[in-house]
C-alpha cells in the first residue's frame, strides 16, 4: 500500500465523457446522467482507506441520493488487483445496500481523465445555469484516516454538496484526499503519476 494523495485536478474542468459498464449490468454514460450534480467516487474493494469511509458513502446516498447522482468508479487493474474485479464491488455494494451505480473502469480511461491518483477521491460536478457540469470540489470526504481517532463525518464533501445545492459557491481551499494508490494496469502509469 503506497500512501498518495490527490493530484487535485483543476477547479472547473468539466466532467468528462465516459461509457463504462455497471457492475450490476448494462453500462452507464455521462450522456445518460440528467441536470442534477453529479458525484464521482472513485473507490474500490480491497482499499483499507475505502473500508474505513465505507458508513459515510452509505450515510451520503441516504442523505443526497436524490437531489445528487452518486457513481462510484473502480479504476484499478484487474491484472495486478483481481479482488477489485465485477464480482467483489457488486459484494461490496450489496453489503452496504448502495443503490448507486458501480463502474468498472477497466481501461482506466476516466481515471486518466480525472488525474486519479488515490482511492478514495471524491468529484463534485454541477452545472451553473445551463451550462456544462463543471468541478467544484476534489479532494478528501473529511479529514478521518483508519487509525486518527478524527470522525467519520464527511464535513468537507457535505459542505461542498450543500453549496452546490444552495447555489453558493464552494469553498477553493480544498484538501488533497489521500489512500492507496490507483493500481495501474502494468506499464501504462500516467506520465504525472508517482
Amino acid at each position: 500500500m503506497a500512501l498518495t494523495p490527490s493530484t487535485m485536478l483543476a477547479l472547473d474542468t468539466p466532467l468528462p465523457a465516459f461509457s463504462l459498464p455497471a457492475v450490476a449490468g448494462g453500462s452507464i454514460s455521462n450522456a445518460d446522467l440528467d441536470g442534477r450534480p453529479v458525484l464521482l467516487m472513485v473507490i474500490c474493494a480491497h482499499c483499507p482507506f475505502v473500508k474505513h469511509v465505507e458508513p459515510e458513502l452509505s450515510r451520503l446516498e441516504r442523505d443526497y441520493g436524490t437531489a445528487v447522482q452518486l457513481l462510484a468508479v473502480s479504476s484499478n487493474s484487474l491484472i495486478t488487483h483481481p479482488q477489485d474485479g465485477p464480482e467483489q464491488l457488486a459484494d461490496q455494494a450489496r453489503r452496504h445496500g448502495w443503490r448507486f451505480p458501480y463502474l468498472l473502469d477497466e481501461q482506466q480511461r476516466l481515471a486518466r481523465d480525472l488525474r486519479a491518483a488515490c482511492t478514495p477521491e471524491f468529484y463534485l460536478f454541477a452545472a451553473d445555469g445551463d451550462g456544462p457540469q463543471t468541478l467544484r470540489y476534489r479532494g478528501q470526504l473529511d479529514g478521518s484516516r483508519p487509525g486518527n481517532d478524527v470522525p467519520l463525518n464527511g464535513v468537507d464533501l457535505r459542505a461542498a454538496l450543500e453549496a452546490v445545492l444552495s447555489g453558493s459557491t464552494v469553498n477553493p481551499n480544498q484538501t488533497a484526499s489521500v489512500g492507496c494508490n490507483v493500481k495501474w494496469n502494468p506499464g501504462q502509469e500516467p506520465e504525472w503519476f508517482g
